[in-house]
């Protein structure tokens, strides 16, 4: 079965790092987008990051630039999310996700999703 199986989510002060990773099975998705999203109780979710599949261009929302970084390694069938100087803000559960298409940014194109993994930043 297809699966994406988040992890390395916890609790940080603010200002530490956390690095989430992301592994795939049952599918390669070296040929896919990857990307983060997150969800907050009580508010939608929200677009983090994203890499493509041959350029690895990177994108990322303007509330995470210079923060967060998005990577991934084909040969594990793994993306990672490496998050410095976290803030309360952040606290959410971050979701990854593949998609066969091009559009990075939108939920509702991509294909899978992983249960998630909760991120709490004390303050």
């Amino acid at each position: 079965q297809v699966q994406l199986v988040e992890s390395g989510g916890g609790l940080v002060q603010s200002g530490g790092s956390l690095r989430l990773s992301c592994v795939a099975s049952g599918r390669t998705f070296r040929n896919d987008i990857m990307g983060w999203f997150r969800q907050a109780p009580g508010k939608e979710r929200e677009f983090v990051a994203a890499i493509k599949p041959f350029t690895l261009s990177t994108y990322y929302a303007d509330s995470v630039k210079g923060r967060f970084t998005i990577s991934r390694d084909n040969a594990k069938n793994t993306v990672y999310l490496q998050m410095n100087s976290l803030k309360p803000e952040d606290t959410a559960t971050y979701y990854c996700a593949a998609e066969r298409g091009s559009f990075y940014n939108d939920a509702s194109k991509y294909d899978y999703w992983g249960q998630g993994t909760q991120v709490t930043v004390s303050s």
